[in-house]
């Protein structure tokens, strides 16, 4: 049996590309230290869990959102942590989410966030987060294959 090589690429199971072994928050963690493990971590996006299930996904974006980042200078990162005290995570967090599973394609998921303005999606099986799959993952896929 010989199968062509570039069908089976396009197979290729997003459990192959994902990050699985994930950075969390409870929706009881503080956003001081949701920016603490953004930074520690060198991450954008992370997945807010109750137990083993998502209940949302906080983005550094949506932290920035609400620290008035027009009055922040472009070349500093820094926030204010004030404006942490304001909300809580549950408040701040993307909750409408779109999750795919492991064996959902890697095409199948470069279609998904190419539609949709979020750059990260979680990876859930039978209600359990197993991974995080963002557009940089897709990217470093994609360099792979040159």
């Amino acid at each position: 049996m010989n199968l062509n090589p570039t069908i089976m690429k396009k197979r290729i199971p997003v459990s192959k590309i994902m990050t699985s072994d994930v950075i969390t928050l409870n929706s009881t963690n503080s956003l001081e230290t949701a920016e603490m493990l953004f930074k520690k971590n060198n991450i954008r996006h992370i997945p807010v869990v109750r137990g083993n299930a998502i209940v949302g996904m906080l983005s550094y974006t949506d932290l920035l959102r609400i620290s008035f980042a027009d009055t922040i200078n472009e070349h500093e990162r820094e926030v204010d942590t004030v404006v942490y005290k304001m909300f809580t995570i549950e408040q701040v967090m993307a909750k409408n989410l779109v999750s795919v599973n492991s064996n959902t394609t890697v095409k199948e998921v470069a279609e998904i966030l190419s539609k949709r303005e979020f750059h990260a999606l979680p990876v859930v099986d039978n209600g359990k987060l197993v991974g995080i799959v963002t557009t940089t993952d897709l990217i470093n896929y994609l360099l792979d294959q040159f």
